[in-house]
């Protein structure tokens, strides 16, 4: 009997290959923020700690310099809004509501 340990939520935040993909083409293989080439599709916009779901409304390129101010720094609030409108330019009727884990 073979048991998965992981989480429903877990598995909403995931980020699949086919969302990496698909979210690689869209930023055109670069760091939306600085434009390094040196970035990978793996950045939620909503934190998977907040129920930020794996889907590429919520997925962004970003290198390991704007990811880590992104995440770490006092920086985020700023890098937050850029990302915002980067991602309302791409999808419209783009809402941070919809990019949110709900139990259900």
């Amino acid at each position: 009997m073979e048991f998965d340990l992981k989480s429903k939520r877990s598995k909403a935040c995931d980020i699949s290959k086919k969302v990496k993909d698909e979210v690689w083409e869209r930023d055109e293989h670069k760091c939306i923020l600085c434009g390094s080439y040196k970035a990978m599709p793996n950045a939620h916009y909503i934190a998977r700690s907040h129920g930020g779901l794996g889907k590429p409304q919520n997925i962004v390129t970003l290198c390991l310099k704007c990811h880590f101010e992104y995440d770490q720094t006092t920086l985020r609030a700023e890098y937050k809004k850029l990302i915002q409108a980067y991602l309302e330019g791409k999808y419209e009727g783009w809402n941070e509501q919809d990019l949110i884990y709900r139990k259900g």
